[in-house]
């Protein structure tokens, strides 16, 4: 069995910016009580006419470019997204469309938060099985067009983006083993649902969660890489809220690691939220060619999904 490494990467946001003090004239709030809880300090909304799988074209076209691919060179093409509008075509043909990858096979995954390190795991496997040999995953979401506008526990949260990564065969394993779960019976702490769909989550239920029960689990997906937190280059967590990242950080125990803080710039992107962040890591020169990375992520279905993987 062979394995498999992620070749590149590639992220994408719309060009709108809306700031806390955008939001406190939409919303009772302010910059102060925003960063304060949360600590973001902007967020990227796409228009009326950029949809999902636009987002994600763009990040996956960087992400080949990064790569030195062909849009043929594809076979396989995943996006995470929970903020698809229709059911069919799929946001994974729709982007195979708009790159011109012919005859891939085309498969969505929506596990919200945790989608993209899902994605990545199913593609990995693929690439391991001999089902694909190079492959397209993408985490694309458009939260605003979920948002309540008129809840400022949960408008002040979200961002739009996309961020993308080639997966191809290798020698030797730059995607280590996955471990990930869920906790159904508490589903409904992270929700997006109703007529028209609204996200809603239960922020105490999610942050106790969070803080107290993932970063054992974290650290045994270090141990099934052969890892001690210690000796990762950068963590990089769903990036749901600072108040969350930054304590889970701490307790996974990588003390020598960068740790993604995206969401002050970006709010949460859902499945985007991890591609997104690592791009830019790699974008800015914070990690080399080669370091461990733990993506990890979290949130609805209390879901849950992380590996180690080697920089592009």
């Amino acid at each position: 069995m062979r394995g498999s490494r992620i070749a590149a990467v590639g992220h994408y946001q719309p060009a709108k910016v809306l700031t806390n003090e955008d939001l406190a004239g939409l919303v009772d709030t302010s910059d102060e009580w925003i960063r304060s809880r949360v600590g973001i300090r902007t967020r990227h909304i796409a228009g009326p006419d950029e949809p999902v799988d636009e987002l994600a074209a763009h990040a996956a076209a960087k992400a080949l470019a990064a790569a030195g691919l062909a849009p043929d060179d594809i076979d396989l093409v995943l996006v995470a997204t929970s903020t698809a509008v229709d059911r069919s075509p799929n946001m994974a043909a729709r982007v195979a469309a708009r790159l011109g990858i012919p005859s891939p096979a085309v498969m969505d995954l929506n596990v919200v938060c945790a989608g993209f390190t899902h994605a990545l795991a199913t593609a990995d496997h693929a690439v391991r099985a001999g089902g694909a040999s190079r492959v397209l995953v993408i985490g694309a979401d458009k939260m605003s067009d979920v948002a309540d506008w008129t809840d400022r526990t949960t408008c002040v949260l979200v961002g739009d983006g996309a961020g993308a990564a080639v997966v191809e065969a290798s020698e030797e394993a730059g995607i280590g083993p996955v471990l990930w779960g869920s906790v159904p019976e508490m589903g409904h702490a992270v929700r997006i649902e109703g007529t028209p769909s609204r996200f809603a989550q239960e922020g105490q239920s999610v942050y106790r969660w969070a803080t107290t029960q993932l970063p054992p689990i974290a650290r045994k997906a270090c141990e099934r890489a052969g890892l001690a937190p210690e000796d990762l280059a950068a963590v990089v967590l769903h990036q749901a809220n600072l108040r969350i990242i930054e304590p889970l950080a701490e307790k996974i125990g990588a003390v020598n690691a960068v740790v993604a803080r995206d969401v002050a710039e970006s709010g949460n992107t859902s499945a985007a939220s991890i591609p997104l962040a690592f791009s830019k890591l790699v974008e800015h020169g914070e990690i080399s060619t080669g370091d461990p990375v733990l993506l990890f992520g979290f949130g609805g279905n209390l879901s849950y999904a992380g590996q180690v993987v080697r920089c592009p």
